[in-house]
């Protein structure tokens, strides 16, 4: 029998989040610091729309580009929040969340040999996307001593003649942390003077603690060629409700709905009742959410600096990305064995890419009281080493 499996497929790993919390799952009273989702249920006025909208018998699909009273909201809510103006009929596309906007987004901008530069640690899914639609995934370094803000210079070294795409995301998974305007103003000069079209993961936007979030498209004259990807799972708590959306420029946003209608036809109807309802009354709800979120990185970040792991104070998303280098343990040693000897469940910096080697990342979304004892776990485990 012939080798049915693609090159494609064979490239891209397994997940290194999913990879160790299969572990995870079969160990009891682990604390899990891992998984990068929200602690909290989604607000009641929410599930109660996506009830009624089944009980109304809303179970068709959408338009393609998601239902019309969602997409106006979405953008009033994203002119009113962040000086972002996008027609709905032309430049917007709701998504089954910002995963497959991501996906959508990559592939519609890349031809095969094309460079996709990728500001790293990210997420996990970036390169792997590149890889399937047959472009170059290339790293550019976030470095701690910045932050791990994109620089501009680091940044250069890395723009070659094949270079078609740059792909960002702050707040940022795994490190927290924010571009402000004037960090963005240099990154927009770079795009704009070796035509790059850029893809911005703004899903962590609402979550930024110290100032208001400036959405990458509002800086120079980089709206034209920018691809904004946001969502409602992180802010409203509603992951499995699988909504986001992509807003872009009539001729990018077409590229991608063509595949979206393909690949998806639409994002399912009874999450987008309950996306339109988040818009529309949980924002006292998500105020809360962000307020308590704050009040945990405080007291988190405090702890792990006490116990011997130096961390930058994330300024945004829900993540504490410290040093570990101390330890004298690499990052997949030390995720393993404070999971095996202490019960706490951190993912390695490493499966970010390169440049999250001698990190690890915690999730502090989850309760006050489990932070405070994955603390004394994290604390006791290191005085061991």
């Amino acid at each position: 029998m012939r080798d049915f499996i693609s090159e494609r497929a064979r490239e891209i790993p397994p997940s290194g989040i999913r990879k160790f919390f299969d572990l995870v799952l079969t160990m009891e009273g682990v604390i899990s610091l891992g998984v990068g989702e929200p602690d909290f249920r989604t607000p009641w006025t929410i599930c109660e729309s996506g009830i009624y909208s089944v009980e109304q018998g809303a179970t068709s699909y959408s338009s393609n580009r998601g239902i019309q009273k969602l997409r106006d909201a979405l953008s009033r809510h994203l002119a009113q929040q962040y000086n972002l103006s996008y027609d709905s009929n032309t430049e917007m596309i709701i998504t089954t969340g910002v995963s497959e906007g991501l996906d959508i987004a990559i592939r519609a901008v890349t031809d095969p040999g094309d460079e996709v530069l990728i500001a790293q640690p990210s997420y996990v899914s970036y390169a792997p996307c590149v890889t399937l639609a047959g472009g170059k995934p290339v790293p550019v370094r976030c470095v701690e001593k910045d932050h791990f803000k994109l620089n501009p210079d680091l940044l250069a070294e890395k723009i070659t003649p094949k270079s078609k795409a740059l792909l960002i995301n702050f707040p940022n998974n795994p490190t927290g942390a924010v571009m402000s305007k004037d960090d963005l103003k240099p990154i927009a000069d770079l795009a704009i003077d070796h035509d790059l079209v850029v893809i911005s993961d703004e899903v962590y936007s609402e979550l930024s603690y110290e100032k208001p979030h400036c959405a990458t498209a509002t800086v120079g004259d980089l709206r034209e060629r920018t691809i904004t990807l946001n969502g409602f799972s992180k802010a409203y708590a509603m992951t499995g409700w699988r909504i986001g959306y992509l807003c872009a420029p009539p001729e990018l946003c077409d590229a991608a709905l063509k595949i979206h209608q393909y690949v998806m036809l639409c994002a399912p109807v009874i999450g987008q009742a309950g996306a339109a309802e988040a818009l529309h009354s949980a924002e006292e709800d998500k105020n809360g959410m962000v307020n308590e979120y704050r009040l945990r990185r405080n007291m988190f970040i405090a702890g792990l600096n006490r116990a011997g792991l130096p961390c930058h104070v994330p300024e945004g998303a829900f993540y504490a990305f410290p040093s570990i280098e101390k330890t004298g343990l690499s990052d997949s040693e030390f995720a393993e064995r404070l999971l095996h000897e202490q019960k706490v469940a951190v993912v390695p910096g490493s499966v970010f890419g390169e440049g999250g080697a001698g990190h690890i990342r915690c999730a502090y979304a989850v309760s006050r009281q489990d932070l405070s004892e994955a603390l004394k776990r994290i604390e006791s485990f290191i005085t061991d080493l």
